[in-house]
């Protein structure tokens, strides 16, 4: 029996998934069709995009009017990477204070607001903060860590563009913001 089973089990263990690579997180599922990993000024590495900003199949978010067939919509942008991850101000701005942001974000996220831009740019999911508010910052100053505080998805990176002061609804499309470069 084990004979005639075998040559089938060899013929179908190509079709499986690859085991995932040294550090990925088992809880990650990318509802992103794009498989590359990308460089930012604000982590360190490549890293590839989970789900990206507007509207998505994620189950994390309600129907939203904006979206077909149920969807949910997503403020920001999420990149997989492994909890401890260096995060690093992309951009200069004044770390301000986080307060009315709510669990979704983690228990620490980080808000920066860069005036001339006039935006708060936004990290959550984070830990290993190195910023407290009134801190100035600038591009390349290492700010956190990525974590998994408050994301049942697992490690990885919240990046949200909001204006200055401004709430959930005034969130932008943050990708200009990153300024993306394919990892090598």
């Amino acid at each position: 029996m084990f004979s005639l089973v075998a040559p089938l089990l060899s013929a179908l263990l190509p079709l499986a998934a690859p085991a995932p690579a040294a550090g990925d997180d088992p809880r990650w599922v990318f509802y992103s069709r794009d498989p590359a990993a990308y460089a930012s000024p604000w982590w360190e590495g490549g890293h590839r995009t989970m789900i990206g900003y507007g509207c998505t199949r994620a189950p994390y978010y309600s129907p939203d009017p904006r979206c077909d067939r149920g969807h949910g919509f997503h403020h920001g942008v999420d990149y997989a990477m492994p909890c401890g991850t260096t995060l690093y101000a992309g951009r200069r701005g004044v770390v301000v204070p986080h307060d009315s942001l709510g669990p979704a974000y983690g228990t620490d996220p980080v808000l920066i607001r860069n005036r001339r831009l006039g935006v708060d740019f936004l990290l959550g999911h984070t830990a290993g903060v190195r910023v407290q508010p009134g801190d100035r910052v600038r591009r390349g100053d290492p700010i956190a860590d990525a974590s998994d505080s408050g994301a049942p998805d697992g490690c990885h990176l919240h990046f949200e563009v909001r204006a200055a002061g401004g709430g959930l609804s005034t969130a932008r499309r943050p990708i200009r913001f990153l300024d993306l470069e394919p990892a090598s």
